[in-house]
């Protein structure tokens, strides 16, 4: 793929920078990006109705969100929630009153407040202290038709360690927020695979609460549905949290799918690592991709990189990638941020080509290359080969 500075955008963004303690170095629409048109809240009546023109909601066709924006739509439908836990690992289901619920961070926008205002029961799981369980936590969010709202928190105590799977498939119009809170010395990964079906409109706010010294890993996998919106977060309780935040994506002719983070460094010594990559096919396909990285005064010793990077496999197709950086405080110990959007490298094409491999073969290839990274750092083999194939799917309809 070309590099940032000379590979052709559609519609979208590219830039690469990196910043040390000395070298500061502050995005012009980072204060806009990590500054939401509205404060943080739990209730729906503190957000304005979204026009469009504001800056979190500039890229998302609001008419396709089915009422989710604007108070209309009504929670006629249904979803289906299977969760399987190993031994130690309890599941409760709770009401809105429940403490856990909203903990580990508050609606930023007007979506994410309906999801939280109309929600009518919300499921915990629970791993205990020092617990560890050797099979992963499989969660089944399946739709049912209809529109519905939803509530899931993951809570770890102490010095504990969980693989949570999260997989959305079906048919919904769904607007939910979930919460990760790690306590100290906690290590959660979080898989998410967004593989609804063609119709489904899926909006999600995740929020994350890392204890001191915990380390939280995410994997955010996107390949259904009519529109995807996720909006995920991450703030620290204590020094010396990690956050890992990894995704991929590939969106489909007429697919809109966006991904808005923020990672809010408000505590000292702590780092994070954002690689999100995704290739597009087809007319009217659009990804977004928003990076927002706040340091703030106090945060000193963060140490923090973020990196987005687009395979446009052909015409018609659309990305906008917007990395953001904020910082206030010089005392850090690095902080950078890249984006690029091309397509085909050509000389790959040719280098595999000039070794007979037949050209649509050659184009298979560098695309598995391109998510080779991220899908193997999962670490679930069957969810591994799950997406593999998806993405050979995905590549026998026009590569």
């Amino acid at each position: 793929m070309a590099e940032a500075q000379n590979a052709p955008v559609q519609g979208g963004t590219v830039s690469a920078g990196s910043t040390t303690a000395g070298q500061i170095a502050v995005a012009a629409e980072s204060t806009v990006a990590t500054r939401m048109s509205a404060p943080p809240s739990y209730d729906v009546a503190d957000f304005p109705v979204p026009h469009g023109r504001e800056e979190e909601w500039r890229f998302t066709p609001l008419e396709r969100l089915r009422g989710l924006h604007d108070g209309s739509a009504v929670a006629d439908g249904g979803i289906r929630v299977e969760i399987s836990t190993p031994d130690g690992v309890t599941q409760e289901t709770v009401g809105r009153d429940d403490a856990r619920v909203g903990r580990a961070g508050k609606p930023v926008d007007r979506v994410a407040a309906q999801a939280y205002s109309a929600f009518e029961k919300a499921s915990v799981v629970t791993v205990p202290k020092e617990a560890r369980p050797e099979e992963p936590i499989r969660i089944t969010v399946h739709g049912e038709g209809g529109t519905a709202y939803a509530h899931q928190v993951i809570e770890l105590g102490a010095f504990a360690e969980a693989v949570v799977v999260i997989d959305h498939t079906g048919d919904a119009v769904l607007a939910a927020n979930v919460d990760y809170v790690l306590g100290d010395g906690a290590k959660l990964t979080v898989v998410a695979v967004q593989d609804w079906d063609d119709n489904a409109v899926h909006v999600a706010q995740h929020n994350t609460l890392v204890g001191r010294d915990a380390s939280f890993k995410s994997v955010v996998v996107t390949f259904g549905g009519d529109l995807v919106r996720l909006h995920p977060r991450v703030s620290y309780a204590s020094t010396g949290g990690s956050a890992e935040l990894i995704g991929l994506y590939f969106t489909d002719q007429g697919q809109h799918q966006e991904h808005r983070l923020l990672v809010d460094h408000n505590q000292p010594h702590c780092s994070s690592n954002v690689v999100y990559k995704g290739a597009l096919q087809g007319d009217d396909a659009h990804a977004v991709w928003i990076g927002d990285v706040l340091i703030e005064a106090a945060a000193e010793g963060t140490d923090t990189y973020e990196m987005n990077r687009n395979l446009v496999l052909t015409d018609g197709a659309r990305v906008d990638s917007v990395p953001n950086l904020e910082i206030e405080t010089g005392e850090i110990v690095g902080a950078g941020h890249a984006s690029a959007t091309g397509r085909f490298d050509d000389e790959q094409l040719f280098y595999l080509m000039a070794r007979g491999i037949p050209e649509a073969d050659a184009r298979r290839l560098v695309v598995r290359g391109f998510f080779a990274e991220l899908v193997q750092q999962i670490g679930l083999p069957d969810v591994e080969e799950r997406l593999l194939a998806k993405i050979e799917a995905e590549l026998e309809a026009a590569v």
